[in-house]
């Protein structure tokens, strides 16, 4: 049975066409998949889906009647709901989780005014027994990691009873075990005739998942495969060119040393470890969640502190006890939550791409004091040029733009002065396979500074660094023989 059948939709803003015939039918029971680089319409397709914007012209029928949200609440309350990449509009610091798991039906009045915390810990315990996630009920949602949050999300939208689950990015912050957790979820709704549309880049994920993938370029379908999917063929018809050189060629002769890591505990009861960095080189952790890569990272920029050892940035001590103070030393980091780390909320000053780039360089940039756009304009546009960010200028919001031309625009903060050690936790989360390429080639290009690069995914350690280490248990673990194996085979 047909659930879904969107027929030629079309959506401009301004001068920028968005969506231009884009075209999807999902059935009960089926997992659509739908692929596209950054800008090729994906998340203006939501959009309009779950209610935030109106199509300009083209057709939707929802189980075969002309459909239409003018909000989120609308379109859950018709059965399809979305669960977005970001959290931030899942919760707020000072809720408990079971507040909210709750929140939406507080907000539309599906409860009492008056409820005890006894009942609202009873239906939200069933909330995550039948998502099949376990979560500390009491803890303070503020508190949570990005995977906890993201859990939170996705419970949330399954208590809504959906006939449609549209999953944005839905692994982009789990584990392998966690990813492996929500796959079974995925499948059970599969099985009692829910449709699901999939947005993802990881071809883990559709490869374990998708019955069909759909994909989108420049806002219109260019292609579809159904099983068994041919990936490579996908990728390349996503981004319109060949993928064949993808992975750089490993670099194994360094000269200077930059980062010395000496008997380095991230924990008081964690095994020790050293860890050495040179210039040009770049060096990929990978490993679970909760494996202590963020943390390290983290302690390098001056959010948390060692617990033992000895760090040398240039052969001078270093233990910052502040951004503030490793970013003086040449030390930088883009955070793992580009979100909440390192974009302005929207509407405010700094939200523009220039202010972006500016923002940790203003005392540097302005002693003065008085702001000038001039300098941050310019930065701002040889950062367009430089990374291939898709806007229309310097001035554009942050938020107008795609996940991986975000995530550009952040990157472009600490291209635009020197440095000596860049830090990177997460840096492909929500982004596509060419935007990828685009930021591995601005990481690499750097020969007079050693890259820390934290990710979850191993074939994204592969895809970027020199060097592959893992990390088990807070301590690190030299994992290259295995990887430059590994790595051989797949070439």
């Amino acid at each position: 049975m047909t659930l879904l059948s969107i027929q030629n939709l079309s959506r401009a803003f301004g001068s920028t066409q968005a969506l231009a015939g884009a075209s999807l039918i999902i059935d009960g029971g089926e997992i659509v998949a739908l692929m596209g680089a950054n800008g090729a319409g994906k998340s203006t397709l939501v959009k309009i889906l779950s209610g935030i914007y109106p199509a300009d012209s083209g057709s939707i029928l929802w189980n075969g009647r002309n459909y239409r949200a003018d909000s989120p609440a609308e379109a859950a309350a018709q059965g399809i709901v979305t669960v977005h990449q970001s959290t931030d509009v899942v919760g707020v610091a000072g809720l408990s989780v079971a507040d909210a798991l709750l929140l939406n039906q507080f907000v539309d009045g599906r409860q009492p005014f008056f409820l005890s915390k006894r009942s609202v810990r009873r239906k939200a315990a069933a909330i995550l027994k039948e998502a099949g996630f376990d979560l500390p009920l009491d803890r303070d949602f503020g508190d949570l990691g990005t995977a906890d949050r993201q859990m939170v999300a996705i419970a949330r939208a399954l208590s809504n009873k959906a006939q449609l689950l549209i999953l944005d990015e839905p692994t982009a912050s789990l584990s392998a075990r966690e990813a492996g957790r929500l796959y079974e979820i995925v499948r059970q709704l599969k099985a009692r005739g829910m449709g699901i549309l999939y947005i993802s880049h990881r071809t883990a994920d559709l490869d374990a998942l998708a019955d069909r993938v759909v994909i989108l370029r420049g806002g219109r379908n260019v292609g579809a495969f159904a099983r068994p999917i041919d990936f490579d063929a996908a990728i390349e018809t996503m981004i319109g060119r060949s993928m064949k050189a993808a992975r750089p060629h490993r670099r194994e002769q360094f000269d200077r040393i930059v980062l010395e890591l000496r008997g380095i505990r991230l924990l008081s009861d964690s095994a020790p470890f050293d860890l050495t960095l040179h210039a040009g080189e770049v060096v990929a952790i990978t490993g679970v969640l909760g494996a202590g890569k963020s943390r390290l990272l983290s302690a390098l920029f001056g959010i948390q502190h060692l617990a033992a050892g000895d760090a040398l940035l240039d052969g001078v001590p270093y233990q910052p006890a502040s951004p503030a103070e490793a970013i003086a030393r040449g030390g930088v980091m883009a955070a793992a939550d580009r979100h909440r780390s390192s974009l302005m909320p929207p509407d405010w000053p700094g939200e523009s791409i220039a202010a972006t780039i500016s923002l940790p360089h203003l005392k540097q940039w302005y002693p003065s004091g008085f702001l000038f756009s001039g300098r941050e304009t310019r930065e701002g546009e040889k950062a367009i040029g430089r990374l291939g960010i898709k806007a229309s200028g310097a001035g554009a919001s942050v938020w107008s733009l795609s996940g991986g031309n975000q995530q550009k625009a952040v990157l472009a903060r600490w291209e635009a002065e020197p440095s000596r050690l860049l830090l990177l936790d997460e840096p492909f989360q929500g982004v596509d396979v060419g935007a990828r390429q685009d930021i591995i080639a601005a990481i690499r290009a750097h020969t007079d500074r050693a890259t820390l690069i934290a990710t979850s995914d191993p074939e994204e350690a592969l895809e970027v660094a020199d060097r592959v280490l893992i990390m088990d248990h807070h301590s690190l673990k030299d994992f290259a023989p295995a990887i430059t194996g590994d790595r051989q085979n797949k070439e």
